[in-house]
């Protein structure tokens, strides 16, 4: 199984934890990462994420992040194609760099695409060809 997780996703454990479907996203994220540690779930990185993660102002944070990078079996770089796709899912309404990493995603042919975007997981049922979901969402449908 091939996942790719979006910026947002990444930086869930740093987000404020006194809310309960953050910490429980939150756990549920770091569950996803240690069965991508063990193999079980392959990672996909792209250079979106280098990007956006790059631009994080805390140092700490990005530097952690982007130690997924080495983890990831699969690195996604721009293409004509995928910005054509890109382009496509920015019509439906999707913010570029959002659509990016769904275009990503798509075109490593992973079988989810996990945020905690309240944005794209709204506008989930518009994009064919993946599984758009939230962590618990992706638990559930594999545990």
């Amino acid at each position: 199984m091939k996942v790719y997780l979006d910026i947002c996703c990444y930086n869930r454990p740093y987000d404020d934890q006194n809310s309960l479907i953050i910490r429980i996203e939150t756990e549920v994220k770091l569950e996803i990462q240690d069965r991508i540690r063990a193999n079980i779930i392959d990672l996909v990185w792209s250079y979106i994420l280098d990007y956006e993660n790059h631009h994080n102002p805390h140092e700490e944070r990005s530097s952690e992040i982007s130690a997924w990078r080495n983890i990831a079996k699969e690195y996604i770089i721009e293409s004509t194609e995928l910005l054509e796709r890109m382009r496509s899912f920015e019509k439906l309404g999707i913010k570029s760099t959002d659509a990016l990493h769904i275009s990503c995603a798509i075109e490593a042919k992973c079988d989810y695409f996990i945020t905690v975007d309240k944005r794209i997981l709204n506008k989930r049922s518009l994009i064919q060809n993946i599984n758009i979901c939230n962590p618990i969402s992706f638990i559930e449908e594999n545990e």
